[in-house]
């Protein structure tokens, strides 16, 4: 023992007689930590009247009488913490303690927590009641501790939390409410704590979050929340941890500089791409029209992708820096929906196109003597008819369902919220593991059975010019389709690892959007035009006419 200190932690003790500490007036701290005390003697601590710090953490203290503290006027530390207290003491617990700081009571088993409880406790500055069994905290339990600085009650079992339990903590500066069963947080919830600097909610769900919660609060500059979506109701916070959902950050609607220099780089590459077959099937002479609107068609749905990006980059420029002050309404306005409704219409449409080109080839392979191809009013009619299909599977969501795109960043509804009504999640359902799973196995049963039947007939039919076209053209198409099928596979799993509510990480999400889902529109042009037959036989003749004039023109 040292002079003003007695170290007895980490022993056996089991009991303190009320005569252990007596005539030590000049102890200043007692550390009685790690030992197996169950409950403490009456005024066992009353001849330490300069007693400043009393550490009684990891014991089983399980009840104080309320005499026990007797005479620690001086008293400004109390840890209590890992014991097992199942109430405080029925006379007010600093009423032999007036100056009492900090109070640490983490880990126990208290229940409740009443008004009578912290009476006389006007110096206290820092409470922990992390960690305990609260369900209830009876209105105005706090009045008295005006002076209150940190206010730690997460980690409890607290169903509601009323705006007017925390009534009197106009100091308070730290609140840490995280971690309990809360089932709604009022709009009026912190109005009674203007100092707040720091709030913290992680493990919350605030389903019914609004900027209106956070509105009083100005000098907030530190706020811990469940979802980092949560972070754009609190613009005015320097400081909103989690720093990103793996799809934008506090400062950039693209969280990774990765993702922001490739947005740009994809978008290039699949307008400038779809641009190009779209160009070149207009000028050169087709092999099939209708084979050719098609294609035409679907480079176009395909180049409403690039477009989808190209806004999404530029986007992130405007926002560049200070994504959280605009992200809330960024989300919840007309362009991220429209934005939304591009990507959803793009996609869909490709997935529809593909499907009906792949469904038009098998029936001319497999059924040859009685396909004869559809023609070109035909065709028109089914290629208008799926862009209606697909116009309205965009627009529904704009029309029934409350911000249906506005769900992350990148406005694309690959993720189901937890606000997200049944309706629309019924309809994200319906999309993306119904309409797009239908179309991908039927475009896997179409390709199995055309190389089937391909197979056997080459077998025994003799190879003409005509068959061997449609041969090759399904080959093309095979590939085609397997590049577009291995992207949405992707696509299909988070989507119903999503309505699961499996936590998927965002960066998971932005990956797909900026690289999976548009990859193929980037990649299809190669896979149409630049590769094929024709095309390159009208490169061909189209060089060899230009380098004939330029002849000819020479030699004037």
């Amino acid at each position: 023992m040292e002079a003003g200190l007695s170290f007895l932690q980490d022993n056996n003790i089991q009991s303190i007689s009320s005569s252990a500490f007596a005539g030590l007036f000049n102890l200043q701290w007692l550390y009685l930590s790690s030992n197996r005390l169950t409950q403490l003697e009456p005024r066992v601590f009353q001849d330490l009247h300069l007693l400043e710090w009393l550490i009684l953490e990891n014991n089983n203290i399980t009840e104080v009488i309320p005499s026990v503290f007797a005479g620690l006027k001086s008293l400004l530390f109390l840890d209590l913490r890992n014991n097992a207290l199942s109430a405080l003491p029925k006379m007010p617990i600093c009423a032999e303690m007036p100056k009492l700081n900090w109070l640490d009571l983490e880990g126990n088993l208290l229940r409740t927590v009443q008004r009578s409880d912290f009476q006389g406790c006007s110096q206290l500055t820092v409470l922990v009641l992390r960690r305990n069994r609260i369900e209830w905290i009876q209105e105005g339990t706090f009045n008295e501790l005006n002076r209150l600085v940190e206010l730690d009650l997460s980690s409890n079992r607290l169903k509601e939390l009323l705006p007017s339990t925390l009534r009197g903590l106009q100091e308070l500066q730290q609140l840490n409410i995280s971690n309990n069963p809360l089932h709604v947080i009022f709009p009026d919830e912190f109005d009674n704590v203007p100092q707040l600097r720091s709030l913290s909610m992680e493990g919350l769900e605030i389903p019914n979050i609004h900027g209106r919660m956070f509105e009083k609060l100005r000098n907030l500059s530190h706020i811990y929340l469940k979802k980092f979506h949560y972070c754009s109701f609190a613009p005015h916070v320097r400081l909103c941890k989690p720093h990103t959902d793996g799809i934008s950050s506090f400062k950039h609607l693209l969280a990774s500089p990765v993702l922001r220099v490739c947005v740009w780089l994809v978008a290039c590459l699949t307008c400038f791409g779809n641009l190009f077959v779209i160009c070149l099937r207009s000028f050169m002479v087709p092999e099939s029209s209708t084979h050719t609107m098609a294609i035409k068609s679907l480079c176009f749905a395909d180049c409403l992708t690039g477009t989808y990006l190209f806004l999404l980059g530029l986007f992130d420029l405007r926002f560049s820096g200070e994504y959280n002050q605009h992200a809330q309404a960024w989300m919840a306005s007309l362009s991220c929906q429209l934005v939304g409704g591009l990507a959803l219409l793009s996609s869909e449409v490709s997935v529809l196109l593909l499907t009906y080109m792949t469904l038009e080839k098998y029936l001319c392979i497999v059924f040859p003597f009685r396909c004869y191809g559809a023609g070109k009013r035909q065709t028109l009619c089914v290629l208008i008819a799926i862009w209606l299909l697909g116009f309205g599977l965009a627009l529904v969501p704009l029309l029934f369902f409350k911000n249906y795109y506005g769900t992350n960043g990148v406005c694309f509804p690959l993720q189901s919220d937890g606000a997200e009504s049944p309706a629309a999640r019924g309809y994200s359902a319906g999309i993306f593991l119904g309409l797009n799973l239908i179309a991908f196995i039927c475009i896997v049963y179409a390709y199995a059975h055309m190389f089937y039947s391909i197979h056997t007939t080459a077998a025994r039919t003799a190879e003409s010019n005509v068959f061997c076209m449609d041969v090759t053209i399904a080959k093309r198409f095979f590939f085609i389709v397997s590049t577009n099928a291995l992207c949405w596979i992707p696509i299909f799993v988070l989507k119903l690892l999503s309505l699961l509510s499996v936590d998927i990480p965002g960066t998971v999400t932005s990956w797909v959007v900026v690289f999976i889902l548009p990859i193929n529109s980037a990649l299809n042009p190669i896979l149409y035009t630049i590769t094929t037959t024709p095309f390159q036989e009208k490169l061909n003749r189209f060089s060899y006419n230009f380098r004939t004039c330029v002849a000819e023109a020479s030699t004037f």
